[in-house]
């Protein structure tokens, strides 16, 4: 039988510590999210204090976003505003700035999504996250 790498909850929770850790030098607090590659929570983190109610479903949202386009959010949020807004179709996700796949060995096992303060900031927290495992 072939085998795959897998996002294990040990590797979920040191990714979401990275993004937990740059927030907090950010001082950007909000909710991260990391996702297997069926897009369902593994970990889930709501720091003290998260800047939008909202949050608590973008961050898995966005996560699970990445996960089935297989790239960040960025990149579907680019072409909503350029030239795919008949992506404002998909149902059920997230086309925003924060939501990074996460590939080991070139195989996407999971994703990752933030939602603190800014575009700017969530997709650098998903970023650090991601690092954790380079």
């Amino acid at each position: 039988m072939p085998t795959r790498p897998v996002l294990t909850l040990a590797v979920a929770q040191r990714i979401a510590a990275a993004a937990q850790q740059q927030a907090e030098s950010l001082h950007t607090p909000g909710v991260i999210a990391v996702v297997d590659d069926a897009g369902e929570v593994i970990v889930q983190i709501r720091m003290d204090h998260a800047f939008m109610r909202a949050s608590g479903t973008l961050a898995p949202g966005k996560a699970r976003s990445a996960v089935m386009f297989r790239r960040p959010t960025a990149t579907l949020e680019a072409a909503i505003a350029g030239a795919r807004p008949a992506l404002l179709s998909a149902q059920g996700l997230v086309m925003m700035k924060g939501g990074e796949p996460i590939f080991i060995k070139d195989q996407l096992v999971g994703g990752i999504g933030v939602s603190v303060d800014t575009p700017d900031h969530d997709e650098q927290i998903a970023q650090a996250g991601l690092a954790a495992v380079k």
